[in-house]
């Protein structure tokens, strides 16, 4: 049994990222440790990468190294080439140049997001243009392609650590370049060492993670079938999703008001705005009841609707 319509300060706290409350204890009694810099090195073959504070700074610090004028133009592409991207991303690019969903006359960067754990089709027609690529692979960090080519197009590649470890901070700019550059790492050294705790103990539950991923999706993907929702990506081999995204399939539901309910029940979750889809947390640190619970939220917000 689940306790629905709760007081709002006694609310649940699901996330799209693993973080709990709990791990501000767990990650504190973390020995200082620096494997994953090593694992950094060999994941990419010893290329350049940066810690930096977040993904919207990696996206920063990426795009400076360009010298666009105001008049540029950073084009975005994404995996479902729906006109929908975070305002993290093009926030950002604003502080450079303009942005744009196409390929123009005064493109000068092309921003290929791998949406939620999913891989963009198509990178190496892209890297043909001769049009530098940076990519954002947030959600993206153990999710490939058959091609292997994710990640390793762009001059640049955007990770964002909470979206994929139970950490508040931390991001990661790999270069791809065959030159080095004058970047350096805008991280102080508190949090650096804070982050390479961290992410040097979870590195070696990768193969938990990336398992534990798929099967919530999948179990969720079971649930919300039985209410006529469907899947809005296929999850192929080597994609980790960063969220599980449905269709409601023509169904009347208002949307706008289901993320206030899930809101008002302690669930991160977001519209797919310019489509009918909607997305909830997927990530490793759920289990079976915490999903049960989701779909409970949607069943109850379907019945008061429809009265």
């Amino acid at each position: 049994m689940f306790v629905l319509h709760p007081d709002r300060f006694l609310l649940p706290s699901y996330r799209i990222s693993p973080f709990t409350t709990s791990d501000i204890a767990f990650n504190n009694r973390l020995p200082d440790d620096d494997y994953i810099s090593k694992y950094f090195d060999k994941r990419f073959r010893n290329k350049e990468f940066w810690y930096t504070n977040n993904g919207r700074e990696a996206i920063n610090v990426a795009l400076s190294y360009y010298n666009l004028k105001q008049n540029d133009i950073v084009t975005v592409l994404t995996t479902t080439e729906n006109f929908y991207i975070s305002n993290c991303v093009t926030s950002e690019i604003e502080k450079f140049c303009k942005w744009s969903r196409k390929i123009e006359d005064g493109t000068k960067i092309i921003l290929v997001n791998h949406e939620f754990g999913f891989p963009f089709r198509g990178l190496p027609e892209i890297k043909e243009t001769g049009i530098p690529i940076i990519e954002d692979c947030a959600h993206s960090f153990f999710s490939n392609d058959p091609d292997c080519t994710i990640g390793n197009i762009g001059d640049f590649v955007i990770y964002s650590f909470p979206k994929m470890f139970p950490v508040q901070i931390g991001g990661l700019l790999l270069s791809n370049l065959q030159t080095r550059s004058a970047i350096k790492s805008h991280v102080v050294n508190i949090d650096l060492r804070y982050l390479r705790n961290v992410l040097s103990y979870h590195i070696n539950r990768e193969e938990y993670i990336i398992t534990k991923r798929i099967s919530n999706y999948n179990f969720l993907k079971k649930l919300f079938e039985s209410q006529g929702m469907t899947e809005r990506f296929q999850l192929y081999p080597g994609t980790v999703p960063g969220v599980f995204m449905f269709r409601i399939n023509n169904q009347s539901i208002n949307l706008p008001g289901l993320k206030n309910y899930y809101y008002a029940h302690g669930v991160q979750c977001s519209v797919f705005y310019g489509e009918e889809s909607f997305f909830i947390p997927v990530h490793q640190a759920l289990n079976e009841h915490d999903m049960l619970y989701f779909y409970e939220v949607i069943n109850s917000f379907i019945q008061k609707t429809t009265l």
